[in-house]
């Protein structure tokens, strides 16, 4: 019943923005972020789905860079969001992929406390591809109840559904690129070269058709766009250290992170014309601003501190 309640209090929340196309410039240098799905628990390594998909991408003519994963069979939010950070820097990443959540349900996690540690990973892994949405990609949480271990138990795809309905929407208010593969999940009892040999997790086979799936959705980037990921009226100035920031209504939030992806500040802005932030604390360099209020990112920008 808690379930259910978290939920439909998150679904109060939704908002009509639309992930965009996955943007890649070249040569592509990918991070993926994620669990046993993401290293290939039981395929050889040349199987896993980040592999198979830089390959696909040079065989359509891509340049591509450094492949870096992050991810270990057992880990959910907060194994994954601790592994990052002693993994920093992480630099030079312009495409990021973010796939957590399956040992969130399986060892009867708070559907509450994987939605907060959820968003803290994607705005991470934004940070980490530069602050673009467009950069960024998330993947459904695949459906073990398709796989002889699961044994087709209706209560695993019900659980499934609704931590995936809560990273949907947390990934749709930050416009990034959702990509549905629990549907392809799905056909792994009537399929069963789609299982790999431990009954559990995907084969290679599987693999290559949510490849196939996210390719649907990549194109070639002409451009670096430093838009809002929302359009609103924000501007912003800094002069000696002093940030003020006008038009980000009520009740918004001010988050900055720096190039190595660790959130340094954040602030509350009360006021409606705007607020003015002390950025003293912070050393110099190059950091990630991002705006948001209680239904999504309504700006981002970077600054030097110099």
């Amino acid at each position: 019943m808690k379930r259910r309640i978290s939920v439909i209090f998150f679904l109060f929340f939704i908002t009509s923005a639309i992930g965009q196309t996955i943007k890649v410039s070249e040569p592509v240098s990918f991070l993926a972020l994620g669990d046993s799905y993401t290293i290939g628990q039981s395929v050889g390594a040349t199987e896993r789905w980040p592999v198979q998909f830089m390959s696909e991408l040079r065989r359509l003519g891509y340049g591509t860079g450094e492949l870096k994963i992050i991810a270990q069979t057992g880990w959910r939010t907060d194994n994954l969001k601790n592994a990052i950070n002693q993994q920093l820097p992480l630099n030079g990443y312009n495409l990021v992929s973010l796939l957590i959540g399956v040992n969130n349900q399986y060892q009867g996690g708070d559907i509450l406390t994987y939605a907060k540690e959820f968003e803290e990973l994607l705005v991470q892994s934004l940070s980490l591809a530069g602050g673009s949405p467009s950069h960024v990609f998330v993947l459904s949480i695949p459906d073990y109840a398709y796989t002889p271990f699961g044994n087709g138990s209706p209560d695993i795809s019900a659980e499934i559904d609704e931590f995936n309905e809560i990273n949907r929407l947390i990934t749709q208010q930050y416009n990034v690129k959702y990509i549905d593969i629990t549907p392809i999940s799905r056909k792994g009892l009537a399929q069963p070269e789609l299982v790999a040999s431990d009954g559990l997790h995907p084969s290679g086979l599987m693999y290559a058709q949510w490849v196939a799936e996210i390719l649907k959705h990549v194109e070639k980037e002409v451009g670096i766009s430093e838009k809002p990921i929302i359009e609103e009226k924000v501007s912003y100035t800094l002069l000696n250290r002093q940030l003020s920031l006008n038009h980000t209504g009520n009740n918004s939030e001010l988050f900055i992170y720096n190039l190595n992806g660790q959130m340094v500040m954040a602030e509350k802005l009360t006021g409606d014309s705007g607020a003015l932030v002390n950025l003293n604390a912070l050393a110099d360099g190059l950091y990630f601003l991002m705006v948001r209020d209680k239904k999504r990112v309504i700006f981002t920008t970077k600054v030097l501190l110099e």
